[in-house]
């Protein structure tokens, strides 16, 4: 059961106005340590956590690598990464520089296996009012859609109208609440990956 939150909060950019709005987000209990995830991994297969800890350093040392070099590295039993940038584009080749990169990123592919299991998981919904109040709970209803990072235009971005849905400002975006707290005025699909802030069109390479 994947447990989401869904946060009323202000999602106004003004000063002194309010706009209120059910922010959804999932729900993170805790980020496990890698030991305790070899220790499982030992008690499964029957090795001893000694020789997983290895293949499992080696793995990471190997898909670093390979990943830096411009390779897709498959990931076993999970899917496949890659690096890919997040920039702006220009019209004319004398533009072209550096700079245009607003970030560099991770960009994981779930293997069909991940998807299944995604799209099989049961979905349940608490709602919370602006004072940490419980005011609703809602189950599985949605179509169980699994997005797929390959599956659309990976070059959309900062010409789009679209906005994230239920108001978040990132998708893929390390060290904050995923799904943010405001919405997007940039005007682009976050999916596109471009940077909305003006100077051209956002494109998402990799």
């Amino acid at each position: 059961m994947i447990q989401i939150k869904a946060k009323q909060q202000n999602v106004s950019f003004e000063k002194n106005v309010e706009k209120l709005a059910f922010v959804l987000s999932a729900h993170l209990y805790n980020t496990l340590d890698s030991s305790k995830v070899i220790e499982e991994a030992a008690k499964r297969s029957g090795i001893s956590a000694g020789v997983i800890k290895a293949a499992w350093d080696a793995a990471g040392e190997v898909i670093r690598t390979w990943a830096t070099e411009g390779h897709n590295v498959p990931l076993p039993g999970l899917g496949s990464m890659r690096f890919g940038v997040r920039s702006k584009s220009v019209q004319n080749v004398e533009d072209v520089k550096t700079s245009l990169i607003s970030a560099r990123r991770v960009i994981f592919i779930p293997s069909k296996e991940v998807k299944e299991e995604l799209q099989a998981t049961k979905i349940a919904i608490t709602c919370y009012d602006k004072d940490g109040n419980i005011v609703k709970r809602v189950t599985s209803a949605d179509t169980n859609d699994v997005e797929d990072p390959e599956g659309g235009d990976d070059n959309g971005g900062g010409n789009g109208g679209g906005t994230n849905q239920g108001g978040g400002t990132g998708t893929i975006t390390p060290g904050g609440d995923d799904n943010g707290g405001g919405t997007n005025t940039g005007g682009g699909d976050d999916n596109g990956g471009g940077d909305n802030g003006g100077g051209g069109t956002g494109f998402d390479e990799g």
